[in-house]
């Protein structure tokens, strides 16, 4: 089996028994699980589960009642603002529907952040043309996003997040509101992972997601390209994982293989659609 080479050894992102409760109502309870270096973690669960919330804890934006977490090793939840921006800095985030700045085109949307940063314009010129090359939008620099179809908006969503080429990204819903199929968004994704050594969590309910994400990978091909690839004997998926929750609690954590072959009757009826809304 063909697999990616992963040279690091500290995890990108780690939850140790974290907890979080908004008064009487319990959000996560002894959550624990890891996200390695260049892997994958695609969080699964039922609207209202605390998907989104694990990437709020992931940022800092709150804090979580108990346990720790780590980001490239560090441990976060007791840091002040300042020390928390520069965490930040390391890591991109798509939004559900993509936010993208209506009055900004599409060039300047994605320059926001590194303008922000002070970078000056000839790294800026260079960095948006090749995110957005590298998304399929080298050729829509000029457009606004009213005139963009929901699949080119989070292009440029992810290209915006990935321009001063952080090492971890985060997926909250990002093909929400898309009709199948969602191709394009996750492949953009599965590219990050194989081809750039990214670590990602991707929050998703749609199950059209779970078996993309489950299934494919960017292989290089003979030139020095790359080819989008399924799994079969010769090329095997393993910097991917699945975490259910359930209940605040995680009920599963593990290989796509593993996921389908669960006998747990939610997650069964959560890969059929029934649990998935």
């Amino acid at each position: 089996m063909k697999q990616l080479d992963i040279i690091e050894s500290t995890n990108a992102i780690e939850f140790k028994n974290v907890s979080l409760a908004f008064d009487d109502h319990i959000v996560l309870n002894d959550i624990s699980f890891a996200v390695g270096p260049g892997e994958m973690k695609v969080v699964l669960g039922q609207s209202g589960s605390g998907k989104s919330t694990i990437l709020k804890l992931i940022l800092g934006l709150i804090r979580p009642d108990a346990g720790e977490i780590l980001i490239n090793g560090e441990e976060i939840s007791r840091l002040n603002e300042p020390a928390l921006n520069k965490i930040r800095r390391c890591m991109g985030i798509v939004f559900q529907e993509g936010a993208l700045f209506s009055s900004l085109d599409t060039y300047e949307n994605v320059a926001y952040r590194p303008r922000e940063m002070k970078w000056c314009e000839e790294d800026i010129d260079r960095e948006v043309r090749r995110v957005l090359t590298f998304v399929g939008l080298g050729e829509e620099l000029e457009v606004m996003p009213d005139a963009l179809s929901g699949g080119m908006k989070r292009r440029v969503a992810i290209a915006r997040a990935i321009v001063d080429r952080p090492r971890i990204v985060l997926y909250d819903e990002a093909t929400a509101g898309l009709d199948p199929p969602t191709r394009s968004v996750c492949e953009l994704a599965i590219r990050l992972r194989d081809v750039e050594n990214v670590s990602s969590v991707f929050v998703t309910h749609k199950v059209e997601d779970i078996r993309f994400l489950s299934s494919k990978l960017i292989g290089i091909d003979q030139p020095g390209g790359t080819l989008l690839h399924g799994e079969d004997n010769k090329l095997c998926l393993i910097n991917t994982k699945f975490l259910v929750l359930r209940d605040a609690r995680i009920v599963f954590d593990g290989t796509d293989e593993q996921l389908w072959d669960s006998n747990d009757p939610f997650i069964g009826r959560f890969l059929i659609g029934e649990e998935a809304a």
